[in-house]
């Protein structure tokens, strides 16, 4: 029986990850939900809704500059008749009032006529008073000349049911009773308000929990009856319909899976309006702009345009902070609660709605889980450099897709939920790679810590997979330095005095090479090799070769002076230490060489030997550096002078071209150099010449430039010259 593989522990802690997030959307505790609606709300402030400039909907405004000119509020209701008389004579379509008028006017004429009976000098007004219509009557009677919509309050203190709405509605599918936002009874105007009323709409909103309002309910029940809120309200009363068509959950004929989903659309007329399950309709707002208002004052007066009311829907609310209706909103931290109804009539009215989609939470769990698995795995096979570039695009892509779905079809899609997600299961990942790879580092530097060299410990322990035998083609530059003279310096020497000084000598230098970014290959003795662009890729590698060769030397320099000083002080004779540096520059195989027990990281090639030839070299020319061709070539910037334009090097058949290098950058740019090289041409013209006479003297002038010109001692160099005359 084949037995079943145990999941690996990425494989489990990613699947952990995924369980946790998907769970913690499903439950959706109010920090995801708040992070969410802030995403909404910055797209919303990035692509508001364009308002049309005509403004569909007027607000009569009770104002501070009304409540200066009128009074206190509240007004006689005979105010607010007059206002309703002066819209119906301007042509208004309808006129929502947002206000609850549940009590009968403390100061209509019966009221105040009950007042007056207290003193006895007001009786002969009281009967007047008393006669006179009530402030409620004129504006019941204001309200039969336009169609008036009043507000009605879904309320859980009242134990009064609520009268009958005044819209009809049709259904299709569940019972939207079971969805819309309940309250068990309602405020209600006064029923002598009420029956001249066109509609009735109720004026709740649902606050989120940051009490930003970005939905209102289209439909609420009151005591078991569906009610339509203030703006559905106003809206089917101004296109004269008498009837709302509300669909919900199986009204397609195709349940969701079997699952009551809730409402889907309230219609009126033609007019189609998205809803979430129950019953709201998220708002698309525009920019608060003072052209939707007009002053009560104005109204009342009659100062006001009759062209800015005709044909439009009005309400009538207030925006005077001490009446205590103002709400924040994703686009301003407080705008009056009538502007809220004004708005989403408008929207109702442009179509230009934005919603959130039934599938969207199964859509954006689906997308977490794809793209947190796609992480997940490229983690585990690429790394998480791969994985971090291909979860941003993804991310990126997920991000550019919610808003393109946003600013072209209106629809809400959370990009932030699935990217923090993503980014958990990638943290998780990343956290076990890490823990993955420092445990294989450690394992590496205890089985090769002894045998190999600290950087190429490190370039392992980075690579696990480079333990192997084997390796690739690569342009390297190559360094040897050899002590001249090494015999007559050792002699006399016990085996841990010449350890010591051999100690002594070579750590400098090996300390220049690794800060030029080279590599130690080996010590030989009396003698180091190194080289560069090995392991780590150095695109500098000649010139990096070229400034280690020049330190060496003038660290040589210094400790010769530092030797013969201290020599001096004990009155014992010095004897300076000189190297030979010989450089090339060509391709080479580079790898662990070895077997599978012992192996080193080494370089293999003809470069190498050429290499090793020009270090003798310097024996023959006397130059303390020499480098070949390629080199030359590479570092092109660095003071070169020819000394063989085909040189026999010891072994081998191919000549050569060789270069002393006599120093840096900045010296090849000075005038002291250039006055050199130009007499160091002159030289060579005449050895070619086979002119001994024009030589002899060339040396001599530019053996005093050399003095000059640069810092390494060319003396050498130049009594090499002298000597091949002699020959």
């Amino acid at each position: 029986m084949t037995l079943l593989r145990r999941p690996s522990l990425h494989l489990i802690v990613t699947a952990v990850v995924l369980a946790l997030a998907v769970a913690l959307r499903i439950i959706d505790p109010s920090p995801v939900a708040r992070l969410r609606l802030s995403i909404f709300d910055s797209y919303l402030n990035l692509k508001p809704r364009d308002a049309d400039p005509a403004f569909p909907v007027r607000i009569v405004d009770i104002d501070e500059a009304s409540l200066a000119k009128i009074g206190q509020w509240p007004w006689p209701r005979s105010e607010l008749a007059h206002i309703v008389e002066r819209l119906g004579e301007a042509g208004a379509k309808t006129v929502a009032i947002d206000l609850i008028l549940a009590e009968p006017d403390r100061l209509s004429p019966a009221a105040l006529a009950r007042q007056a009976q207290i003193r006895s000098e007001l009786a002969p007004i009281v009967a007047e008073l008393a006669a006179l219509p009530s402030n409620d009557d004129l504006l019941a009677r204001a309200m039969t000349n336009v169609p008036v919509v009043l507000g009605v309050a879904g309320d859980a203190v009242t134990s009064r049911a609520p009268n009958p709405p005044k819209a009809r509605f049709a259904t299709a599918g569940d019972d939207p009773t079971l969805f819309a936002p309940r309250f068990p009874n309602a405020i209600e105007p006064l029923p002598v308000l009420a029956a001249p009323a066109t509609g009735l709409g109720a004026v709740n909103w649902l606050p989120a929990a940051d009490q930003i309002v970005r939905h209102v309910p289209l439909l609420i029940t009151l005591h078991g009856t569906l009610y339509p809120t203030l703006s559905l309200e106003a809206l089917r009363t101004g296109m004269r319909e008498t009837t709302a068509f509300v669909r919900a959950s199986g009204g397609s004929g195709v349940l969701s899976f079997g699952e009551q989903t809730g409402i889907e659309t309230v219609r009126v007329g033609k007019i189609v309006l998205p809803t979430s399950g129950d019953g709201q309709l998220w708002l698309n707002f525009a920019r608060p702009d003072p052209r939707r208002y007009i002053s009560a004052h104005n109204v009342l007066d009659g100062s006001f345009d009759p062209k800015d009311i005709a044909g439009r829907h009005v309400l009538i609310g207030a925006s005077a902070t001490g009446l205590l209706d103002l709400r924040a909103t994703p686009l301003a931290a407080s705008v009056p609660g009538v502007e809220i109804h004004a708005q989403a009539i408008e929207q109702m009215l442009s179509g230009a709605h934005v919603s959130r989609p039934p599938l969207a939470t199964g859509a954006e769990i689906a997308l977490l889980l794809a793209v947190g698995a796609l992480v997940a795995g490229l983690i585990r096979r690429s790394g998480p450099l791969a994985a971090a570039a291909i979860g941003a695009a993804a991310t990126a892509v997920i991000g550019m897709g919610s808003w393109l779905a946003f600013s072209k079809a209106g629809l809400l899609f959370d990009p932030v939920y699935p990217a923090l997600s993503v980014l958990a299961v990638y943290l998780a990942g990343s956290l076990l790679s890490f823990v993955r790879t420092e445990t294989d580092r450690a394992r590496v530097r205890r089985a090769f810590g002894h045998y190999v060299s600290t950087p190429l410990v490190e370039e392992l322990a980075a690579d696990p997979s480079r333990l192997k035998l084997g390796g690739e083609t690569r342009a390297v530059t190559l360094l040897f330095a050899d002590v001249r003279g090494f015999s007559r310096l050792s002699e006399g020497m016990d085996a841990e005095t010449l350890i010591r000084f051999v100690n002594r000598l070579f750590t400098p230098l090996s300390e220049i090479i690794l800060e030029h970014r080279g590599t130690i290959d080996k010590f030989m003795g009396d003698a180091v090799m190194a080289f560069w662009n090995a392991p780590v890729p150095d695109q500098a590698h000649a010139a990096n070769a070229c400034r280690a060769a020049l330190t060496m030397q003038a660290r040589m320099d210094r400790m010769n002076r530092e030797e013969a000083a201290r020599k001096a002080a004990a009155g014992e004779p010095a004897q300076p230490i000189r190297i030979g540096i010989g450089l090339n520059t060509g391709p080479c195989c580079v790898g662990n060489v070895g077997s599978p027990q012992r192996f080193d990281y080494s370089v293999l090639g003809d470069t190498v030997n050429v290499a090793s030839r020009i270090e003798d070299a310097t024996k023959i020319y006397g130059a303390p550096i020499i480098v070949g061709a390629e080199t030359a070539r590479e570092a092109p910037g660095f003071a070169f002078l020819e000394i063989a334009t085909a040189a026999r090097l010891r072994g081998k058949e191919r000549s050569e071209q060789l270069f002393a290098l006599v120093g840096d950058e900045q010296l090849a740019k000075t005038e002291s150099f250039k006055a050199l090289a130009a007499r160091y041409a002159t030289l060579r013209d005449a050895l070619v010449r086979a002119d001994a006479a024009a030589a002899v003297t060339e040396i001599a002038t530019c053996r005093a430039l050399a003095k000059a010109a640069s810092p390494l001692p060319l003396d050498a160099m130049f009594d090499a010259y002298a000597a091949s005359l002699k020959t």
